[in-house]
């Protein structure tokens, strides 16, 4: 995991705007050959505007995951459904689940539909107008039989573009975001009946594609919300040291799927979900930062940029973050179309350095910009996250 020992590197969450083939080729369902050098080429492609632009990590805007719809949420999730063997077709979508109630000491996932935040803003998440609908679920698969991993051929599909893209470009670093185990255990479980054995078999299913990746030399980003989400889709509210109790369960899952993985190939995202909403029932950084240290990764991500985390900077400030790790927070956002000043994408550098120090800071966007705001714009804030490290280069070096 490269460090900024001289000026303040680049890179972003994931997810960047697919080409209008992609979306097309997706949503037509369109596979084989023809499908496989059109993936190939908008990688190429991707690669090398990232590399023109300045970002110093990069990845294939997780094209191999793939996205039919413009806005689109869920990509960083929905891939693995095509990679997991023990799923069936459901019935129900996510707001649709069973509704479940927690506890003190047992806490209990809900339906998505019962999320504190949707219920709590019910009327503007249910207006076409509002600017945060997000149209119709479809149905959700559920887990059926053992979960097993048969992405091999896919996940080497997405290393190989990734890596020739690389070599064209001259790109040195690169990473591929891959699901952690507590997200992919997520579904709904009409086969083991326990939520933990749910959780240990994503583990050992995810492991496999970590380490296919590692093992290629690349890095591999743990996408992660739920360790920050949940909170919102436990009702009613829990406390923080049951919610932690929890949540360890899931820290836990990923380190096992780490075992043997260095660290300084390992890089961990976390968020608060992606989706356009008010967000007033989000957790707080400072309850879950130091569990998030306690994954064994080189490099931690997170959302530091949209209006509802920007303060929260300043619990680095009391943070012990070790001395072989780096932190990369988002300054830009993906959750407005205003495009960020280089100035204040500087100043956000800026506070982060002053607690960690300079070396131990890469800027990045708060989540991914593919499928959630237009690619004009996502290619702007791509250009004003360069600008203000260049910004910030000058100031702290």
């Amino acid at each position: 995991m490269q460090h900024s020992t001289n000026r303040i590197l680049t890179t972003h969450a994931g997810s960047l705007p697919r080409t209008r083939d992609l979306i097309d080729a997706a949503k037509a369902r369109v596979a084989g050959q023809d499908y496989d050098r059109l993936l190939a080429t908008a990688v190429d492609q991707v690669v090398a505007r990232q590399t023109e632009v300045g970002i110093d990590v990069v990845n294939d805007g997780e094209y191999g995951h793939a996205m039919a719809e413009d806005v689109d949420y869920g990509a960083w999730w929905h891939y693995i459904f095509a990679r997991l063997d023990g799923l069936a077709p459901g019935t129900r979508t996510l707001a649709d689940q069973p509704v479940h109630r927690s506890e003190p000491g047992n806490v209990k996932l809900t339906s998505f539909g019962d999320r504190r935040d949707w219920g709590k803003f019910a009327q503007a998440y249910q207006d076409p107008s509002s600017g945060i609908f997000t149209g119709k679920p479809a149905p959700f698969p559920v887990f059926n039989g053992p979960i097993r991993y048969v992405g091999q051929e896919a996940v080497q599909r997405d290393i190989a573009n990734l890596k020739a893209a690389m070599d064209k470009s001259g790109a040195t670093q690169g990473y591929l975001a891959a699901l952690s185990p507590g997200s992919c255990a997520r579904l709904e479980d009409n086969h083991y009946g326990n939520e933990d054995d749910v959780l240990a078999a994503c583990t050992q299913a995810m492991r496999e594609e970590y380490k296919a990746i590692t093992d290629a030399g690349l890095i591999v980003q743990i996408d992660d919300p739920s360790i920050a989400e949940n909170w919102d889709q436990i009702n009613p509210e829990p406390t923080v040291e049951d919610y932690l109790a929890f949540t360890r369960k899931r820290v836990d899952a990923i380190n096992t799927a780490l075992e043997g993985i260095p660290a300084e190939l390992v890089r961990f995202h976390l968020c608060w979900g992606s989706w356009h909403g008010p967000h007033t029932t989000d957790i707080e950084f400072r309850h879950i930062a130091e569990l998030m240290l306690e994954i064994n990764a080189g490099a931690y991500s997170f959302e530091a940029a949209n209006v509802r985390h920007e303060h929260e900077w300043k619990i680095w400030k009391d943070l012990e973050l070790p001395a072989d790790k780096v932190i990369i927070p988002g300054v830009v956002s993906h959750a407005t179309n205003v495009v960020e000043h280089p100035e204040l994408v500087a100043d956000r550098i800026e506070r982060f350095a002053s607690a960690v120090g300079p070396e131990r800071v890469i800027a990045s966007t708060d989540c991914g910009l593919g499928g959630r705001i237009h690619p004009q714009i996502a290619a702007a804030k791509l250009e004003t996250l360069v600008e203000g490290a260049r910004i910030a280069t000058w100031r702290l070096f």
